[in-house]
């Protein structure tokens, strides 16, 4: 499943033109940024009562258009950027599958050994890697159907800190964040709390560069109506596990979606495994 999320008040977008999915352009002239295309999202995104968006298209291993949409502040007017920072929600999964790729890769993890074996316990019985990354079902029989469950899916950070033995956002910063200069992310939105800063993770300059992106994260608004925008309080995600906790901007995930296309986070052949229905 290629990057695709929706943040709090906007959405972040990572499109991956350079694996086929906008071969109907010309490679100098991607489909987003024609003025046709620029105009259907701003009008979705008024249509959806979306305060701000940002989009950013990856092609053949470079950014080839972002725009910010809207604004990230409807009450201070500040417009939205490529460099907007968003609570990213569900795509923090895809970091938490990627780790769990490169154990396996490394021979710390098989995808078909229950989680079990791996310190995590489960009502449902015999659930393996496989199963939990595919979003389907245990035996009987093995992945005979669809089992989306985020708390099961949150157990693969304790997975990963089974395979690499440190709390799971220090490997998501180690491994992913700093290793690819996703510079304005920020491994959970608690990381400056003084229990967490007491664990000792991150250095000074990290926890100052957190902080930064975290004061100008996106305002949440919530809808009233189909067309009034109401500050809400800011999403209690506290921490980070493998469904959530990822504070990011699509500049940045433009960085991961290039990292992942060019198999410099994973081997073909897991991209292959994992890309398979």
């Amino acid at each position: 499943m290629r990057p695709f999320a929706a943040a709090i008040v906007a959405a972040a977008l990572v499109a991956a033109a350079g694996s086929g999915h906008l071969h109907a352009q010309p490679p100098t002239q991607p489909l987003l940024a024609t003025p046709p295309m620029e105009h259907y999202l701003e009008a979705l995104r008024q249509q959806a009562g979306i305060p701000g968006l940002s989009a950013a298209v990856v092609q053949d291993g470079e950014v080839v258009w972002e725009r910010g949409f809207g604004f990230e502040d409807v009450d201070g007017r500040v417009r939205a950027t490529p460099d907007t920072p968003y609570h990213a929600g569900g795509l923090s999964q895809t970091l938490a599958a990627v780790l769990v790729l490169q154990c396996v890769e490394q021979r710390r993890l098989a995808l078909d050994t229950p989680l079990a074996s791996y310190g995590v316990s489960l009502p449902e019985e015999g659930v393996t890697l496989r199963h939990v990354l595919s979003h389907s079902s245990a035996p009987p029989p093995a992945g005979s159907a669809y089992r989306f469950s985020p708390e099961r899916y949150a157990q693969l950070a304790t997975v990963v800190e089974w395979c690499a033995p440190q709390p799971y956002r220090k490997t998501v910063a180690h491994r992913v964040l700093e290793r690819l200069a996703m510079m304005d992310s920020v491994p959970g939105a608690d990381v400056l709390d003084p229990e967490v800063a007491a664990q000792g993770l991150f250095e000074a300059a990290a926890l100052d560069r957190y902080a930064r992106v975290l004061a100008r994260v996106a305002t949440p608004y919530r809808m009233e109506g189909r067309t009034r925008a109401v500050q809400a309080d800011r999403p209690d995600v506290g921490g980070m596990d493998a469904t959530t906790g990822l504070i990011t901007t699509v500049r940045d995930l433009a960085q991961f979606e290039r990292a992942l296309d060019s198999s410099l986070l994973l081997l073909d052949d897991s991209k292959a495994e994992a890309w398979t229905p």
